[in-house]
């Protein structure tokens, strides 16, 4: 069932949280150990939860009632591991529960496990995961994407109706798109940050990867608003008014080298949106090219000061036989990952004094200059759509080279550097019948034209 009819008919009495949670747990079990998309399931907890909601007011239980939702391994939730899907945090439990969790648990869902991750939110496969890739459920052979790889897998094969994620560069949509299923990256600011464990501050947003438009919509309203907990997060505007005859936006400059099935999808949702009487427009992107480049820059660098925190001394994985404090250092450190490691690396030699104003200055001026791109486009159109990804998903271990797979956000990341909202929604097939993905971004807070136009490529 969807979230919509689970909420409706457990409000209604006509099934029971209880049941809901109980299949829900059976078939996780049944799939997960194929997939690896579960990390922990909390079953204790989650039936007890149940019963508590069946034992509420009828029609009073909350707009999520009964359904079970999945969070991606960086949420917090008081008194659960958060490994982030590393050793470094491997028995590390939350002190308390991130904002998202509290909004979800207010309107009656529960919270049925955590899902594995690339470490630390690294990586666009989830293979850097410390425990395991996760395995895309349309083909075991292929990764899901990353980071919230887990989470895009949970949802796809039927385990979980809805499972947060979180997007620095493409991290929901990425994996969203290559398990075809429907995921949206916020506008940055509409949905709290507190509870979520640092990767780039400054791009990074909590957002949810569902079945469906509607499903996905529902849990967004739930999820997003002002917190006074996260200084950067901001109310969203009010009386925004519906657009009737929509206008969207395709940056031809940006997509010049689209080719294959990716660039026949979409060429084919340019053509659908037309039949719906949509207008298209050419519009440009000039620095979007840039944005991949300047995103790794910009995210390493955060990454570099953000995960500082992590030296086994106040928390994290402590060794053991150190001889002095430069040896506890080294040996505290190497249960970072390899593509942490580098990362931390890249930011590090970014921020160093001789190099800053090559290269991190540099990258903030050019996520301006991205920034101001989408503000004037989205005057001229209602909303831009280009590819979620440059392809469909690859076999796991088949991309050995890192360039290639940071490549994998090419898309992704210009909407992170903006700040703007983006959905991606299932649309076609690569050659090996996998899914590709349309990516749909609006203007700031304006997400419920995301949803409409998303229904308009679905046939709705």
């Amino acid at each position: 069932m969807t979230v919509v009819d689970i909420a409706k008919k457990v409000n209604s009495g006509e099934v029971s949280a209880l049941e809901i949670i109980t299949k829900t747990l059976d078939g996780i079990k049944e799939k997960n150990p194929s997939l690896n998309a579960f990390l922990e399931i909390f079953e204790e907890e989650a039936l007890k939860r149940a019963k508590e909601i069946d034992a509420m007011p009828q029609g009073k239980k909350g707009r999520l009632a009964g359904v079970p939702v999945a969070i991606k391994d960086n949420i917090l939730y008081e008194g659960h591991i958060c490994s982030c899907a590393s050793k470094m945090l491997e028995n590390y439990k939350a002190p308390y529960t991130a904002t998202v969790v509290k909004k979800l648990l207010k309107e009656g869902a529960v919270i049925v496990g955590r899902t594995n991750m690339d470490e630390f939110a690294m990586g666009s496969s989830n293979e850097n995961s410390a425990f395991g890739p996760v395995k895309n459920p349309l083909d075991l052979a292929r990764v899901p994407g990353g980071s919230s790889g887990g989470s895009a897998a949970a949802v796809a094969s039927g385990m979980v109706p809805v499972a947060l994620g979180s997007d620095t560069g493409g991290s929901i949509r990425q994996p969203a798109s290559f398990c075809g299923v429907v995921g949206i990256k916020p506008t940055y600011g509409s949905v709290s940050r507190y509870g979520l464990t640092a990767f780039a501050s400054s791009a990074d947003q909590i957002g949810p990867i569902t079945n469906n438009i509607e499903d996905n919509e529902l849990v967004l309203s739930v999820i997003s608003g002002q917190d006074k907990k996260d200084s950067t997060s901001k109310p969203a505007p009010q009386n925004k008014q519906e657009k009737q005859n929509l206008t969207l936006g395709v940056p031809t400059d940006f997509l010049a080298n689209l080719k294959g099935e990716t660039a026949e999808a979409f060429n084919q949702a340019v053509e659908l949106f037309k039949t719906k009487g949509v207008q298209i427009k050419e519009i440009s992107l000039p620095h979007a090219k840039y944005a991949a480049p300047c995103y790794h820059i910009l995210t390493s660098s955060e990454a570099s000061s953000n995960l500082a925190r992590f030296d086994g001394l106040r928390y994290g994985y402590s060794a053991k036989d150190t001889k002095d404090l430069e040896d506890t250092y080294l040996k505290n450190r190497a249960a970072f990952g390899p593509e942490v490691k580098r990362r931390i690396i890249l930011g590090t030699f970014s921020l160093n004094s001789a190099h800053a104003g090559d290269f991190y200055l540099q990258a903030q001026k050019v996520r301006e200059l991205i920034k101001q791109d989408f503000q004037k486009a989205l005057k001229e159109v209602d909303a831009i759509i280009m590819p979620t990804t440059p392809n469909g998903a690859f076999k796991i271990g088949e991309v050995e080279d890192i360039l290639t797979l940071y490549l994998a956000d090419l898309f992704t990341c210009p909407a992170n550097m903006a700040g703007v909202p983006a959905l991606t929604v299932p649309f076609g097939k690569d050659k090996n019948n996998m899914p590709l993905g349309l990516q749909i971004c609006a203007n700031y807070f304006n997400e419920n034209l995301l949803y409409k136009t998303a229904a308009l490529a679905r046939g709705k």
